[in-house]
């Protein structure tokens, strides 16, 4: 019988897989002289800087490519100190800067070469601030600001120009006031609608969440107006609430879908 042509999805994968045991190969030995630990180990380590970590996160990053542990014997991956690091970093960028997995892929390569990869906004060194060719990260832990214009928002997030547009006509990803320029949160919506899309959550449902999360502002500047005349300029009123419902709608939201799904 004819044998079934391969996806690309899968020749993509196999080929990782393959460029990852060719690395394996060259540096295993010199690793397994490293202490190594355990999945469980590693998520105590990053827990407190990533509270959302999880293994399948860790095996999702393992799969593309990003992380390359040690087998055991016995078959249980076996983390050293320089998987956690990158591990680490690979969180941190992604945490801070937003940066979809190409572009992380593309910085740890350069990093492996001994460079200092291109941060998001374009310049040397923010991104990896001492890992290059060291093996060992200091990784951002304050957000950095993010002034993006429309081409280094398209590279960022992986959206598409018609993609982007539409996002614009409908008010969801718009340039910072009185500015040309893209910020922090105008990069995470970006990166969420094209996640979203590969779930089938399309322009139609972001409109739908944009108009609730309206009808929210409305509510919340109409209930805290009182306590922001009353406070004047010595507490900021609107920025503590905000992070208050921010919290209190996510709460929501994932207590809803592990209720429902």
């Amino acid at each position: 019988m004819p044998k079934p042509a391969e996806s690309p999805a899968s020749a993509t994968g196999e080929a990782r897989a393959r460029s990852a045991e060719t690395a394996s190969a060259s540096v295993s030995e010199p690793r397994l002289r490293q202490p190594t630990r355990s999945i469980g180990q590693v998520m105590a380590i990053l827990r407190t800087e990533f509270p959302e970590i999880s293994i399948s996160k860790i095996r999702f990053l393992e799969a593309e490519g990003l992380i390359n542990p040690l087998r055991a014997p016995s078959g249980y991956r076996r983390y050293t100190e320089g998987d956690v690091e990158r591990l680490r970093y690979v969180l941190s960028v992604q945490r801070e800067h937003y940066l979809p997995l190409k572009v992380i892929r593309e910085h740890l390569e350069q990093i492996d070469r001994g460079q200092t990869p291109l941060s998001v906004s374009g310049h040397n060194g923010s991104a990896s601030n001492g890992l290059a060719g060291s093996g060992h990260n200091s990784a951002p832990t304050a957000k950095q600001p993010v002034r993006l214009t429309r081409q280094e928002l398209l590279d960022a997030s992986g959206l598409t120009e018609s993609t982007l547009s539409e996002l614009e006509r409908n008010q969801i990803v718009v340039t910072r006031r009185g500015t040309a320029h893209y910020g922090r949160d105008a990069l995470t919506l970006a990166v969420a609608a094209r996640r979203l899309a590969e779930y089938g959550i399309d322009g139609r449902h972001l409109r739908a969440f944009k108009l609730a999360a309206e009808r929210e502002v409305g509510l919340v500047e109409q209930a805290i107006a009182p306590y922001v005349r009353r406070a004047g300029s010595n507490r900021d009123v609107p920025g503590d609430v905000t992070q208050l419902v921010i919290s209190f709608h996510a709460a929501l939201v994932r207590t809803a879908m592990e209720r429902n799904v």
